[in-house]
């Protein structure tokens, strides 16, 4: 049982590896003419979507593996809030990537959302990578 965990532990650390690209895919909105834009951030949305799923699957399969290890305390706090921190705001996320799609099919420029969602893809991206840094050096007791 323990090894289908860690096997679902790392399909959903791979899931989740799209908060990597997400600040470069941002930014790349710029760039785009307005109907590039609302096709892009649509497809941010959905991508985001999945990744959401995949924290699920690396929430109750972490959970798991920790109840299973001799981990500090510390440590176990620190990775379930840093995991509820990307969960939060990858969920934010979503609504200026939903108003970039409606600028465009109104007809506005979409510059200030996309700076917003381009910040708080940032900010998920420094939190998946410290989570990471946390999961290959645990803190033992």
């Amino acid at each position: 049982m323990l090894e289908f965990m860690v096997l679902l532990h790392t399909i959903g650390a791979v899931g989740m590896g799209f908060y990597i690209v997400m600040p470069l895919l941002v930014g790349k909105a710029s760039k785009l003419a307005g109907a590039g834009q609302a096709g892009l951030a649509d497809g941010l949305i959905s991508a985001n979507r999945i990744a959401q799923y995949f924290l699920i699957v690396q929430l109750l399969t972490g959970g798991y593996l920790m109840s299973k290890g001799e981990y500090s305390v510390l440590w176990m706090i620190l990775v379930t809030l840093l995991f509820l921190a990307i969960a939060a705001l990858g969920g934010i996320v979503t609504k200026p990537l939903k108003r970039i799609v409606a600028a465009i099919e109104s007809g506005q420029s979409a510059t200030a959302h996309i700076g917003k969602a381009r910040v708080m893809s940032l900010i998920v991206l420094v939190l998946y990578l410290v989570n990471i840094y946390l999961m290959q050096y645990p803190m033992y007791k």
